[in-house]
């Protein structure tokens, strides 16, 4: 199969070099905020809002500017939770995991504004309980996520993770 304009555009930017991210878990009335992402050749990633950081920024100060880009939401950071290390051919990314809370807006679909206007990836931006979270497929959703059965249990996970999601073995 052919890559589309977007699968291209994504491993331009993203591809091929190992990655910094920076990931927000924000639990409100026992939902999760998720972002659904279009990730190229039909398929879907639900996640939470995260990114890329920028050098000579601050974790905190990464996440802070991918909420309010991705969800129009302002969030103060808390505690470091867990880094989950993404291989999966051209991507390469150690992504970590925080808490944080909401302290201003509402939540608005955003953009990414390292993607030209046509090949957004963002498609969607909605709380999920637990039970909506175990419905999504597993080819759609985070590996984090997959077997999740409490949204509290997010919090207790500390430590490296690698969900043998690796293309390179």
């Amino acid at each position: 199969m052919s890559k589309d304009n977007i699968s291209k555009e994504i491993e331009s930017k993203f591809g091929n070099h190992l990655r910094t991210r920076v990931n927000g878990i924000l639990i409100e009335n026992e939902r999760l905020l998720m972002v659904r992402h279009r990730m190229g050749n039909g398929r879907i990633l639900w996640s939470v809002p995260g990114g890329g950081m920028h050098y000579g920024t601050t974790a905190p100060e990464n996440l802070r500017r991918e909420f309010l880009e991705e969800t129009n939401l302002e969030i103060t950071v808390g505690d470091y939770l867990f880094v989950h290390e993404y291989l999966d051919a051209p991507l390469h990314a150690m992504e970590h995991f925080f808490n944080v809370k909401r302290i201003n807006g509402d939540v608005k679909l955003g953009n990414d504004p390292e993607l030209s206007g046509e090949n957004q990836i963002i498609e969607e931006v909605s709380w999920k309980s637990c039970k909506e979270i175990q419905s999504i497929p597993n080819d759609s959703l985070h590996q984090i996520f997959w077997g999740i059965k409490s949204l509290s249990q997010l919090g207790l996970w500390k430590g490296y993770f690698n969900f043998e999601n690796n293309s390179i073995k």
